[in-house]
């Protein structure tokens, strides 16, 4: 059994954040450090921006004026608004049993976040056809393949990038959803709030709502130990990772001037 390291971190910068995944995902590359499962949080609201976005989808204004920060990911996709929620990061290779391709992988990470869905009470499935509005900034308002969903409803997003034979996948596990605030940072109109509270949801669909951080965290461990089949490991970043993220971190913010 392969043994991957778990890193649990407290809050994060938005810039910190984005820049240690992609930190982990330069190591593991080099081979110096063992595949990752990463589990965070964000120190204030935070919009993520996938990494071809264009800015202009993003109220910058609305999003200054309430202290929100607002950075790019290493990886592709749509704007995200991260608030109450545990997001997490994978970083693995083919050689630590990654299918190779950006569909298989994601199937078989998927299967892992519907199983940790499971735990928690929430009947999570696989997204079984493309819906929503395909020019629409905010992630959450269309769903793929990718995705998970509760019903109809679009439960949880991933974004994946790949390194040569090295995959980094990362999403979240929405707590509560501020609709108003998501539908103002991305301009959705009027209806926009509506659209978010009819066409997503959360883990307040949980039995007697929302699990706290702990349970979440736990529930995520043991569904990737199960369906990898692998054992974790707490650890730490190195060094070397943390250097890298300080160096990345004045690259991926948009708005808030990089890591304090």
């Amino acid at each position: 059994m392969q043994t991957w390291r778990l890193i649990v971190d407290g809050p994060g910068d938005g810039a910190w954040n984005m820049a240690v995944d992609r930190a982990v995902l330069i190591a593991r590359g080099e081979d110096t450090v063992p595949p990752t499962l990463r589990l965070y949080s964000w120190r204030v609201p935070t919009v993520t921006l996938g990494r071809f976005q264009d800015v202009s989808d993003v109220d910058m204004r609305f999003c200054r004026e309430h202290g929100f920060d607002v950075v790019r990911r290493p990886t592709g996709g749509r704007g995200v608004l991260h608030d109450d929620e545990v997001t997490y990061s994978v970083v693995a290779s083919v050689a630590d049993g990654v299918p190779r391709g950006v569909s298989a992988s994601y199937r078989v990470l998927c299967g892992a976040l519907a199983e940790a869905y499971g735990r928690l009470g929430v009947p999570a499935g696989l997204t079984e056809r493309p819906r929503g509005e395909k020019a629409a900034g905010a992630c959450y308002l269309h769903a793929t393949h990718a995705d998970l969903s509760l019903g109809a409803a679009k439960l949880s997003g991933s974004a994946q990038v790949w390194d040569h034979d090295v995959l980094l996948q990362h999403g979240s596990f929405v707590r509560s959803r501020d609709t108003a605030a998501e539908s103002a940072v991305f301009m959705l109109g009027e209806d926009g709030s509506a659209r978010l509270g009819v066409e997503t949801a959360t883990l307040e669909a949980a039995p007697g709502g929302a699990p706290s951080v702990e349970v979440i965290t736990r529930a995520v461990c043991e569904a990737f130990e199960n369906c990898l089949g692998i054992g974790l490991a707490p650890g730490s970043l190195t060094d070397a990772e943390i250097d890298s993220a300080r160096r990345a971190a004045l690259d991926v913010a948009v708005l808030t001037g990089g890591y304090r």
